[in-house]
């Protein structure tokens, strides 16, 4: 995503920036989506959107890199943070062909992989259909993205 940092924060309780992601979080687990917080959104912000993306994993398809965990849009502008397992918003599909989250499960010995949870504030709401990909989202949010900011957990297995 060519976006530029805003002020916007992203924080969970399930990690800590730069530290693992918990079991529970992941396909070894119970894929439970981890808890989400943010703060400073830009003025204006008429919704919000949140990718989950690895760009350590091995290439997916062609003109493409990494693999897409998590597609979650139409999140009301008066959201501030998602609990776990939270069913606001509505799911894009993920790299696994399926909607909804779907969690961390790297190579087993590839090491430490970056899951970056990106949060996008956006000055419309949009009101998109279920389903899109995370290249069919940026795609219709783009011009539309006003703040942007992430949180990277790592997970290895």
């Amino acid at each position: 995503m060519g976006f530029a940092l805003s002020p916007m924060q992203l924080t969970s309780a399930s990690f800590q920036a730069g530290q693992a992601i918990p079991k529970r979080c992941t396909m070894e687990g119970e894929n439970t989506s981890p808890q989400l917080s943010w703060t400073e959104a830009p003025e204006g912000s008429k919704a919000f959107a949140i990718i989950c993306h690895d760009p350590d994993a091995p290439l997916v398809s062609p003109g493409s890199y990494g693999f897409v965990h998590w597609v979650l849009y139409n999140i009301p502008a008066s959201t501030s943070s998602l609990e776990e397992n939270s069913t606001i918003g509505t799911a894009g599909k993920n790299d696994f062909g399926e909607s909804g989250y779907g969690g961390p499960m790297p190579p087993p010995g590839h090491g430490d992989h970056h899951y970056f949870f990106s949060l996008l504030a956006l000055d419309k709401d949009v009101k998109l259909p279920p389903g899109l990909s995370m290249w069919e989202l940026l795609e219709k949010i783009e011009p539309h993205v006003i703040g942007m900011n992430r949180l990277v957990g790592l997970y290895q297995r």
